[in-house]
């Protein structure tokens, strides 16, 4: 069977153990999977399979997030871009946008098994904060884009 960014993504996801939570949110005082686990968790997997990722941080007007790009060592790739508005609009609030973006940008494309995740907000009768609806960066009244293929 010829090895394509396809073929090798399904073997990975194979493999994929489901994320355990290993951080927990001090505000809302429930557990997520970190940026850190995820990444340790699935990097070798990934690169056994020849794949590797690419996040690059991007921004859009008042909105930070990332690219994410999953790439096969012969070239093909997928990718696809998630911003946020900026609930505190610093370094810090942006470096926290872009991490909480690369999180959920992962753990989407990879299809990973994470129990469900709303940063604790279900927990303490909260609903998710605005600045965390994705909107598409063509405009925020369409759809996001379809991944792109290369």
């Amino acid at each position: 069977m010829e090895q394509t960014l396809y073929t090798q993504l399904l073997a990975a996801q194979l493999e994929f153990p489901k994320i355990k939570k290993d951080a927990t949110n001090p505000f809302f005082k429930n557990k997520y999977a970190s940026l850190d686990g995820i990444l340790e968790t699935v990097l070798p997997i990934l690169h056994k399979h020849g794949l590797f990722i690419i996040q690059n941080p991007t921004n859009l007007g008042d909105r930070v997030g990332v690219n994410t790009d999953i790439y096969h060592r012969n070239g093909e790739s997928i990718g696809s871009s998630f911003t946020v508005t900026l609930a505190k609009n610093d370094p810090q609030g942006a470096g926290s946008a872009i991490t909480y973006c690369r999180r959920y940008a992962l753990t989407a494309m990879l299809g990973l098994n994470v129990e469900e995740d709303d940063d604790g907000n279900t927990a303490s009768n909260q609903t998710a904060p605005p600045q965390y609806r994705h909107t598409s960066l063509a405009t925020n009244d369409q759809p996001s884009p379809a991944p792109i293929r290369r």
